[in-house]
Protein backbone atom coordinates (compact mmCIF):
# COMPACT_ATOMS: atom_id res chain seq x y z
CA UNK A 1 0.00 0.00 0.00
CA UNK A 2 2.81 2.39 0.90
CA UNK A 3 4.59 1.61 -2.35
CA UNK A 4 1.39 2.38 -4.29
CA UNK A 5 1.03 5.77 -2.58
CA UNK A 6 4.71 6.65 -2.74
CA UNK A 7 4.87 7.53 -6.43
CA UNK A 8 1.76 9.79 -6.48
CA UNK A 9 3.04 11.65 -3.41
CA UNK A 10 6.47 12.06 -5.03
CA UNK A 11 4.88 13.39 -8.23
CA UNK A 12 2.81 15.91 -6.22
CA UNK A 13 5.93 17.12 -4.43
CA UNK A 14 7.78 17.51 -7.73
CA UNK A 15 4.78 19.30 -9.23
CA UNK A 16 4.70 21.70 -6.30
CA UNK A 17 8.42 22.42 -6.58
CA UNK A 18 8.23 23.10 -10.29
CA UNK A 19 5.09 25.24 -9.90
CA UNK A 20 6.82 27.49 -7.36
CA UNK A 21 9.67 28.14 -9.82
CA UNK A 22 7.51 29.08 -12.81
CA UNK A 23 5.48 32.19 -13.49
CA UNK A 24 3.14 30.50 -15.97
CA UNK A 25 -0.49 30.73 -14.90
CA UNK A 26 -1.19 27.57 -16.89
CA UNK A 27 0.73 25.45 -14.38
CA UNK A 28 -0.81 26.10 -10.93
CA UNK A 29 0.50 24.41 -7.80
CA UNK A 30 -1.30 21.42 -6.23
CA UNK A 31 -2.70 23.51 -3.35
CA UNK A 32 -4.38 25.92 -5.77
CA UNK A 33 -5.83 23.00 -7.74
CA UNK A 34 -7.06 21.37 -4.52
CA UNK A 35 -8.80 24.60 -3.47
CA UNK A 36 -10.39 24.89 -6.92
CA UNK A 37 -11.49 21.24 -6.68
CA UNK A 38 -13.33 21.85 -3.43
CA UNK A 39 -14.89 25.11 -4.62
CA UNK A 40 -15.93 23.68 -8.00
CA UNK A 41 -17.07 20.13 -7.43
CA UNK A 42 -18.20 20.00 -3.80
CA UNK A 43 -21.63 21.50 -4.28
CA UNK A 44 -24.24 21.96 -7.02
CA UNK A 45 -21.79 21.03 -9.80
CA UNK A 46 -21.59 17.51 -8.42
CA UNK A 47 -25.34 17.04 -8.94
CA UNK A 48 -25.62 19.01 -12.17
CA UNK A 49 -22.49 17.77 -13.95
CA UNK A 50 -20.85 14.75 -12.27
CA UNK A 51 -23.86 12.57 -11.51
CA UNK A 52 -25.42 12.88 -15.02
CA UNK A 53 -22.04 12.04 -16.58
CA UNK A 54 -21.65 8.98 -14.37
CA UNK A 55 -25.22 7.90 -15.18
CA UNK A 56 -24.54 8.10 -18.92
CA UNK A 57 -21.27 6.26 -18.42
CA UNK A 58 -23.00 3.50 -16.46
CA UNK A 59 -25.75 3.11 -19.05
CA UNK A 60 -23.25 3.02 -21.88
CA UNK A 61 -21.08 0.38 -20.20
CA UNK A 62 -24.09 -1.76 -19.25
CA UNK A 63 -25.50 -1.63 -22.78
CA UNK A 64 -22.06 -2.45 -24.22
CA UNK A 65 -21.73 -5.51 -21.96
CA UNK A 66 -25.20 -6.83 -22.84
CA UNK A 67 -24.81 -6.26 -26.58
CA UNK A 68 -21.19 -7.39 -26.74
CA UNK A 69 -21.67 -10.61 -24.78
CA UNK A 70 -24.95 -11.55 -26.51
CA UNK A 71 -23.76 -10.86 -30.05
CA UNK A 72 -20.28 -12.24 -29.40
CA UNK A 73 -21.68 -15.51 -28.05
CA UNK A 74 -23.97 -15.99 -31.05
CA UNK A 75 -21.23 -15.15 -33.55
CA UNK A 76 -18.64 -17.27 -31.74
CA UNK A 77 -20.92 -20.30 -31.70
CA UNK A 78 -21.89 -19.98 -35.38
CA UNK A 79 -18.90 -20.49 -37.71
CA UNK A 80 -20.69 -19.49 -40.92
CA UNK A 81 -22.04 -16.30 -39.32
CA UNK A 82 -18.57 -15.46 -38.00
CA UNK A 83 -17.03 -15.82 -41.47
CA UNK A 84 -19.84 -13.76 -42.99
CA UNK A 85 -19.58 -10.88 -40.51
CA UNK A 86 -15.81 -10.77 -40.01
CA UNK A 87 -15.06 -8.24 -42.83
CA UNK A 88 -17.90 -5.98 -41.67
CA UNK A 89 -16.82 -6.17 -38.03
CA UNK A 90 -13.24 -5.30 -38.93
CA UNK A 91 -14.44 -2.30 -40.95
CA UNK A 92 -16.76 -0.99 -38.25
CA UNK A 93 -14.17 -1.49 -35.53
CA UNK A 94 -11.68 0.64 -37.51
CA UNK A 95 -14.04 3.65 -37.59
CA UNK A 96 -13.07 6.03 -34.74
CA UNK A 97 -16.18 6.59 -32.58
CA UNK A 98 -15.62 10.39 -32.20
CA UNK A 99 -16.20 10.89 -35.94
CA UNK A 100 -19.69 9.45 -35.45
CA UNK A 101 -20.70 12.26 -33.10
CA UNK A 102 -21.90 14.61 -35.92
CA UNK A 103 -23.91 11.75 -37.43
CA UNK A 104 -25.43 10.88 -34.06
CA UNK A 105 -26.30 14.54 -33.49
CA UNK A 106 -28.21 14.61 -36.78
CA UNK A 107 -30.02 11.33 -36.15
CA UNK A 108 -30.71 11.58 -32.41
CA UNK A 109 -30.27 15.26 -31.62
CA UNK A 110 -28.23 16.65 -28.74
CA UNK A 111 -29.70 14.33 -26.13
CA UNK A 112 -28.55 11.96 -23.44
CA UNK A 113 -29.47 9.09 -25.75
CA UNK A 114 -26.99 10.38 -28.32
CA UNK A 115 -24.20 10.49 -25.73
CA UNK A 116 -24.97 6.96 -24.53
CA UNK A 117 -24.99 5.69 -28.13
CA UNK A 118 -21.58 7.30 -28.72
CA UNK A 119 -20.21 5.52 -25.65
CA UNK A 120 -21.66 2.19 -26.80
CA UNK A 121 -20.31 2.66 -30.35
CA UNK A 122 -16.76 2.48 -29.01
CA UNK A 123 -17.01 0.45 -25.80
CA UNK A 124 -18.85 -2.50 -27.34
CA UNK A 125 -15.98 -3.61 -29.58
CA UNK A 126 -13.49 -4.89 -26.98
CA UNK A 127 -16.27 -6.88 -25.32
CA UNK A 128 -17.67 -8.22 -28.59
CA UNK A 129 -14.34 -9.31 -30.05
CA UNK A 130 -13.06 -10.82 -26.82
CA UNK A 131 -16.33 -12.71 -26.38
CA UNK A 132 -16.05 -14.13 -29.88
CA UNK A 133 -12.49 -15.29 -29.30
CA UNK A 134 -13.35 -16.66 -25.86
CA UNK A 135 -16.25 -18.69 -27.23
CA UNK A 136 -14.17 -19.92 -30.18
CA UNK A 137 -11.38 -21.05 -27.84
CA UNK A 138 -13.51 -23.48 -25.81
CA UNK A 139 -11.99 -26.95 -25.70
CA UNK A 140 -13.81 -29.12 -28.25
CA UNK A 141 -13.47 -32.13 -25.95
CA UNK A 142 -15.60 -30.39 -23.34
CA UNK A 143 -18.23 -29.52 -25.93
CA UNK A 144 -18.36 -33.06 -27.32
CA UNK A 145 -18.52 -34.52 -23.82
CA UNK A 146 -21.45 -32.26 -22.94
CA UNK A 147 -23.27 -33.32 -26.10
CA UNK A 148 -22.59 -36.99 -25.45
CA UNK A 149 -24.27 -36.64 -22.05
CA UNK A 150 -27.18 -34.90 -23.81
CA UNK A 151 -26.75 -31.63 -21.92
CA UNK A 152 -29.29 -29.14 -23.26
CA UNK A 153 -28.22 -26.14 -25.33
CA UNK A 154 -29.12 -23.65 -22.58
CA UNK A 155 -27.24 -25.68 -19.96
CA UNK A 156 -24.15 -25.82 -22.20
CA UNK A 157 -24.40 -22.08 -22.73
CA UNK A 158 -24.81 -21.23 -19.03
CA UNK A 159 -22.50 -23.81 -17.43
CA UNK A 160 -19.86 -24.33 -20.15
CA UNK A 161 -19.67 -21.63 -22.81
CA UNK A 162 -20.00 -18.48 -20.71
CA UNK A 163 -17.78 -19.66 -17.80
CA UNK A 164 -15.08 -20.84 -20.21
CA UNK A 165 -15.17 -17.53 -22.11
CA UNK A 166 -15.48 -15.34 -19.00
CA UNK A 167 -11.73 -14.56 -18.64
CA UNK A 168 -11.68 -13.12 -22.17
CA UNK A 169 -15.00 -11.37 -21.60
CA UNK A 170 -13.72 -9.69 -18.43
CA UNK A 171 -10.57 -8.62 -20.27
CA UNK A 172 -12.80 -6.97 -22.86
CA UNK A 173 -14.86 -5.24 -20.17
CA UNK A 174 -11.67 -3.84 -18.62
CA UNK A 175 -10.68 -2.30 -21.97
CA UNK A 176 -14.22 -1.07 -22.56
CA UNK A 177 -14.25 0.90 -19.30
CA UNK A 178 -11.32 3.04 -20.44
CA UNK A 179 -12.85 3.57 -23.89
CA UNK A 180 -16.23 4.46 -22.36
CA UNK A 181 -14.71 7.07 -20.04
CA UNK A 182 -12.90 8.73 -22.96
CA UNK A 183 -16.01 8.78 -25.15
CA UNK A 184 -18.12 10.14 -22.31
CA UNK A 185 -15.83 13.15 -22.06
CA UNK A 186 -15.56 13.67 -25.82
CA UNK A 187 -19.32 13.47 -26.38
CA UNK A 188 -19.90 16.09 -23.68
CA UNK A 189 -17.21 18.39 -25.05
CA UNK A 190 -18.77 18.43 -28.53
CA UNK A 191 -22.46 18.41 -27.78
CA UNK A 192 -23.59 19.26 -24.30
CA UNK A 193 -24.46 22.06 -21.92
CA UNK A 194 -23.62 20.06 -18.81
CA UNK A 195 -21.39 17.24 -17.70
CA UNK A 196 -17.74 16.73 -16.87
CA UNK A 197 -16.51 17.07 -20.43
CA UNK A 198 -18.50 20.24 -21.04
CA UNK A 199 -17.38 21.77 -17.76
CA UNK A 200 -13.69 21.09 -18.41
CA UNK A 201 -13.96 22.59 -21.92
CA UNK A 202 -15.81 25.59 -20.46
CA UNK A 203 -13.02 26.19 -17.94
CA UNK A 204 -10.40 25.95 -20.69
CA UNK A 205 -12.21 28.41 -22.98
CA UNK A 206 -12.55 30.92 -20.12
CA UNK A 207 -8.95 30.51 -18.88
CA UNK A 208 -10.04 29.09 -15.53
CA UNK A 209 -6.91 26.99 -15.42
CA UNK A 210 -7.02 25.73 -11.83
CA UNK A 211 -10.65 24.71 -12.28
CA UNK A 212 -9.74 22.95 -15.54
CA UNK A 213 -7.00 20.96 -13.79
CA UNK A 214 -9.43 20.10 -10.99
CA UNK A 215 -11.78 18.59 -13.57
CA UNK A 216 -8.95 16.54 -15.01
CA UNK A 217 -8.09 15.40 -11.49
CA UNK A 218 -11.72 14.38 -10.95
CA UNK A 219 -11.71 12.36 -14.18
CA UNK A 220 -8.57 10.59 -13.04
CA UNK A 221 -10.27 9.79 -9.75
CA UNK A 222 -13.28 8.37 -11.59
CA UNK A 223 -10.94 6.19 -13.65
CA UNK A 224 -9.22 4.89 -10.52
CA UNK A 225 -12.57 4.19 -8.86
CA UNK A 226 -13.74 2.25 -11.92
CA UNK A 227 -10.55 0.19 -11.88
CA UNK A 228 -10.95 -0.63 -8.18
CA UNK A 229 -14.61 -1.60 -8.53
CA UNK A 230 -13.88 -3.68 -11.61
CA UNK A 231 -11.03 -5.44 -9.81
CA UNK A 232 -13.37 -6.43 -6.98
CA UNK A 233 -16.04 -7.67 -9.39
CA UNK A 234 -13.49 -9.54 -11.47
CA UNK A 235 -12.06 -11.32 -8.42
CA UNK A 236 -15.56 -12.45 -7.48
CA UNK A 237 -16.69 -13.49 -10.97
CA UNK A 238 -13.41 -15.24 -11.83
CA UNK A 239 -12.56 -16.59 -8.40
CA UNK A 240 -12.46 -20.13 -9.85
CA UNK A 241 -10.07 -18.97 -12.59
CA UNK A 242 -7.70 -17.19 -10.20
CA UNK A 243 -7.86 -20.20 -7.87
CA UNK A 244 -6.71 -22.51 -10.67
CA UNK A 245 -3.87 -20.14 -11.55
CA UNK A 246 -2.72 -19.97 -7.93
CA UNK A 247 -2.77 -23.77 -7.68
CA UNK A 248 -0.74 -24.08 -10.88
CA UNK A 249 1.81 -21.57 -9.62
CA UNK A 250 2.16 -23.51 -6.36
Amino acid sequence: MLHALGLPVLLLVLWGLVATRTTSRFFPDPVTIADAFVDTWIGPAFVEDVLPSLARLGLGVAASIVLGVAAGTVIGLTPWLRELLEPLLEFLRAVPPPVLIPVMMILLGITDTMKVVVIVSGAVWPILLNTIEGVRGIDSVLTQTARSFRVTWWERLWFLVLPAASPRIMAGVRQALSVALILMVISEMFASSAGLGYRIAYFQRNYLIAEMWSGILLLGGVGVLLAVVFGLVERRVLRWYHGIREVNRA
